[in-house]
């Protein structure tokens, strides 16, 4: 009965799926500027976000930090608000709003009812050119990011050691740089720094406005052309020109003791490829990877490490293509009590070694893509959800079309996709494995 369950659902989801594309109409403004509207008239609710095709890894040398440190002064004045006036005219209007920084997008976003668009392109467009700083701001904000730094890097022995795992696993490439910014660098972060930055990359040619909800595409457009429309390009923006990363020849292991850890784990690193336009495939199959090995209770991992032998209390795997360069795909084994980091770790070798000799249950396979297709299908309840993933993607150098193609993408990887992809991203000489520890006694001598 459970079969004919399964298979009943599996045709409903690809029959709803088949008809419930997303409704997205995508423009180019005269200046250069992407736009594109996701339709969802389920609520009269707006999601208006703007995505600049800057990040941390296109900060300059010397400078970490500059990206984020600029996300928040963007909330300080501008030639008709005053400082924080803007998140306050949000609130006043019911809605909300924020921003965040990644290493390839800086992306600003308010919710609000469907009514108060054009106040926010009219906010947001005033913002993109018209930013006003002083050194009493850059002194203030300079001491609010390293403040935040010391909240959820510096207070985290879990975090710190990424950090370091980050920097080793990348060798020349600016991912190796934490977004936040290190600590010594943040510390002489300068109003020359935001404003060149600010300068360089937020222009109506560098950025991506994404609307999603209770909208009409052609007044959309029309607003945007108003306010948008009518910011001057930077004619000098040039195509984004990262450090390649060479070739690596030999596998890193590092660890990080601190005596404020209470749960000692290991984690491993691969770099892997990232999703490219028009070629998602291999990042398809690593994604249906990481699920196989670790996505849920039944994954490889999970059963043979927590539930059969006892030598686990949580596994991981995980892996993300959206991004521009080169990304990573990464294992996580917390040992359960008594049981050694060394021992985890030869433990999670012999899982991926039998997973490599064995390959890809099959059953597992679908039952991962039927729940991926369920999964996708309720997203698009949140409109939210819509332009964060529409935006993520078109500033990380993918097309609307990959993004609407990636969800069938995902189900066409077969069991040789996924083996294919395992062999190619299981190369040792292209890992770091990092060893977290409270206590020295831990480390093999």
């Amino acid at each position: 009965m459970s079969r004919i369950i399964a298979l009943a659902a599996g045709l409903v989801l690809a029959a709803f799926s088949a008809n419930a594309q997303e409704q997205v109409t995508d423009f180019h403004l005269d200046n250069g500027m992407q736009v594109v509207v996701i339709e969802d008239h389920r609520a009269p609710v707006v999601q208006h976000m703007v995505w600049y095709r800057a990040g941390s890894a296109d900060e300059p040398a010397g400078a970490s930090g500059v990206a984020h440190f600029l996300e928040h002064l963007l909330f300080k004045g501008t030639d008709t608000l005053e400082s924080g006036e803007f998140s306050a005219t949000v609130a006043a209007n019911g809605g909300r709003d924020n921003a965040f920084t990644s290493y390839d997008y800086t992306a600003y976003f308010q919710r609000v009812s469907a009514d108060r668009l054009e106040l926010m392109m009219r906010m947001e467009s005033d913002r993109m050119v018209n930013l006003r700083l002083g050194e009493a701001e850059i002194l203030t904000e300079r001491d609010v990011i390293i403040e935040e730094r010391n909240q959820r890097t510096e207070n985290s022995p879990g975090a710190l050691m990424r950090e370091q795992l980050n920097a080793a696993q990348y060798l020349n490439h600016r991912y190796g740089v934490p977004i936040i910014g290190w600590r010594h660098e943040m510390e002489t972060l300068s109003l020359e720094d935001a404003l060149a930055f600010y300068r360089t990359y937020y222009a109506p040619n560098n950025a991506v406005l994404v609307v999603a909800g209770d909208v009409d595409p052609q007044e959309v457009l029309a607003l945007a052309n108003t306010y948008y429309g009518v910011l001057p390009a930077n004619p000098d923006l040039k195509p984004r020109d990262r450090s390649v990363e060479p070739p690596q020849t030999s596998p890193r292991r590092m660890v990080f003791e601190d005596p404020r850890v209470a749960q000692p784990y290991v984690t491993r690193s691969y770099l892997a490829p990232e999703r490219n336009p028009g070629d998602q495939k291999t990042a398809a199959a690593l994604t249906m990877l990481a699920e196989l090995l670790a996505g849920s209770t039944t994954s490889l991992m999970n059963e043979r490490l927590q539930f059969e032998k006892n030598i686990a209390v949580y596994t991981g795997a995980f892996y993300s293509g959206s991004s521009l360069d080169q990304t990573t795909f990464n294992l996580t084994i917390v040992p359960a009590q008594g049981v050694s980091l060394e021992d985890a770790e030869a433990a999670m070798d012999v899982v991926l070694a039998e997973f490599m000799e064995t390959g890809v249950n099959t059953e597992h396979l679908e039952r991962i893509k039927m729940q991926m297709r369920a999964s996708q299908i309720y997203a698009r309840d949140s409109v939210e959800s819509l332009a964060n993933r529409y935006g993520r993607a078109l500033s990380s150098g993918l097309t609307v079309a990959d993004v609407q193609a990636w969800p069938d993408v995902l189900q066409e990887i077969n069991e040789a996709d996924v083996m294919a992809a395992a062999q190619l991203v299981f190369d040792d000489r292209q890992s770091v494995t990092g060893w977290l520890t409270g206590v020295t006694s831990e480390v093999s001598q």
